[in-house]
């Protein structure tokens, strides 16, 4: 029998090995790469459906769930829709069929972790679609085979084009071009259809910045049958396509490189009270541990970091890549607004009124003049503010593309204005202050976006910042 100190002895060695155990797995799962991935596309391609189809393959949706949702689809007369209704949570998104909210859900396969983000494609909802690129690694744009949807999305006016520009400008560097609905009965997985698709798509990633050959892969798939998504194509149900299956893709697609070392750095995109204050965010530089003591910019709350979520789990510390949700105590949830930045405290991040940057114009309203004095409403990771242009500094020509930077053309005198397909340098101001960084230091804090009335106008970067300490240059 026993002693009484042996038995404490071995309870005490049992729970040693529990908990090494534990922390094995804890590494294991620490080792998964993580991707975020946003589905991009004209609305009514299929982003929700390919969502909740890829959610339902990886068996984070059961049956009953899918049968339950057949039942809401079909009581709305909208059969089609159910695989839709596992992304789109919202009675209003249901009801209209249309994505408003970016959709977030997460799924695994054997070698990586992924949080899906499911960005509307309506044309009035594209500020809520700049959110979710601004947050994702890489883009998977959903084209619709079906015959006259594509020309839709694509044509001028469609969504295809400014959702690809949108999420070259927010950094999402790989593509994945699923060519959607190839099993409807204007398509029956024609490989006509597909190359057609293909070739009028290349140029246009091209001109938009794609490396199309190492960057850029395109596969067909039905998003509302599943085909081509966790296993490859039976060739009975299409003969021609030897390529991969989406998840395949997803295996093998690089992770952009992160630094680990760096700064800390989470621009905040949404937050809520839940026993503290809880901000959500994508880690873009350096690491979080629980007990952190960090700043909440630009207003310079000191704040500690209660607890970490990432996906449903509380985790100990997280990464660079990773969407998580922060406790934090020393401030209240009404200090805190979208495109705050929870920055580390011996390098925080700046925050100014104005900065110097170089952008390129798309396509400005009809009678528009891009000149000083000119406004528009900025997009820059999750901030969203008025702006405007206050001087025109230089105009770069841009017709000299072979030669170095240093010979590029320059004009001598400040341009008066500018005109569609221009690259300027110019100032912009906005009127509250906004943490932001050089495009050359930090690219995830330093590119944006400029709209007005709800269109696209410019795309551009951070090329100077106010002295240190300083809002302004002035």
């Amino acid at each position: 029998m026993l002693s009484g100190e042996t038995l404490v002895k071995e309870k005490e060695s049992i729970a040693n090995d529990l908990m090494e155990e534990i922390e094995e797995l804890d590494e294991e799962e620490d080792k998964k790469r993580h991707l975020n991935v946003v589905f991009i596309g004209h609305v009514d391609a299929g982003k929700s459906t390919i969502g909740g189809q890829i959610l339902f393959l990886s068996g984070q949706v059961d049956d009953r769930t899918i049968q339950k949702y057949e039942r809401e689809a079909k009581d709305k007369s909208r059969e089609s829709w159910y695989m839709a209704y596992i992304m789109d949570t919202n009675e209003e998104e249901r009801i209209k069929g249309i994505t408003v909210e970016v959709g977030r859900a997460h799924f695994e396969t054997e070698s990586t972790r992924f949080t899906i983000l499911d960005a509307p494609g309506h044309k009035s909802y594209v500020p809520n679609m700049i959110s979710g690129a601004s947050q994702a690694d890489i883009g998977v744009l959903v084209i619709s085979a079906r015959k006259g949807e594509f020309e839709t999305g694509f044509e001028k006016g469609g969504q295809t084009r400014e959702h690809v520009l949108l999420a070259k400008t927010l950094g999402v560097v790989k593509l994945i071009v699923v060519v959607n609905k190839m099993d409807d009965s204007t398509v029956k997985w024609s490989k006509e259809r597909f190359d057609e698709i293909e070739s009028k798509i290349v140029p246009f990633l091209r001109s938009s910045g794609y490396n199309v050959k190492k960057d850029v892969q395109f596969l067909p798939i039905s998003g509302l049958m599943g085909s081509n998504m966790k296993t490859r194509l039976d060739k009975s149900i299409c003969d021609w396509w030897d390529g991969p299956c989406l998840f395949e893709v997803f295996n093998s697609i690089e992770v952009p490189p992160r630094d680990p070392n760096g700064p800390f750095r989470m621009p905040i995109i949404d937050k809520y009270k839940d026993m503290g204050v809880v901000v959500m965010g994508k880690v873009e530089s350096g690491g979080i541990h629980e007990g952190d003591s960090l700043l909440v910019m630009p207003n310079k709350a000191n704040v500690k970091v209660l607890a970490i979520f990432c996906d449903e789990n509380k985790v100990k510390r997280a990464g660079p890549g990773e969407n998580i949700r922060v406790r934090l105590s020393g401030v209240e949830e009404e200090d805190i607004l979208s495109g705050f930045v929870l920055t580390s405290v011996a390098n925080p991040v700046g925050a100014v009124n104005e900065f110097k940057a170089q952008l390129q114009i798309l396509e400005l309203l009809d009678n528009a003049i891009f000149t000083a004095g000119y406004k528009a409403v900025l997009h820059i990771h999750a901030v969203v503010e008025e702006c405007e242009i206050v001087e025109l500094i230089e105009e770069i020509d841009t017709r000299k593309k072979k030669e170095t930077d240093a010979r590029k053309k320059r004009s001598k005198h400040k341009p008066l204005f500018v005109k569609n397909g221009a690259v300027v340098v110019c100032r912009i101001q906005v009127n509250n202050l906004i943490c932001i960084e050089k495009f050359s230091d930090f690219a995830q804090l330093g590119r944006f976006t400029l709209r007005t009335e709800g269109k696209t106008v410019a795309v551009g970067k951070v090329v100077e910042l106010p002295p240190a300490g300083n809002a302004t240059f002035v």
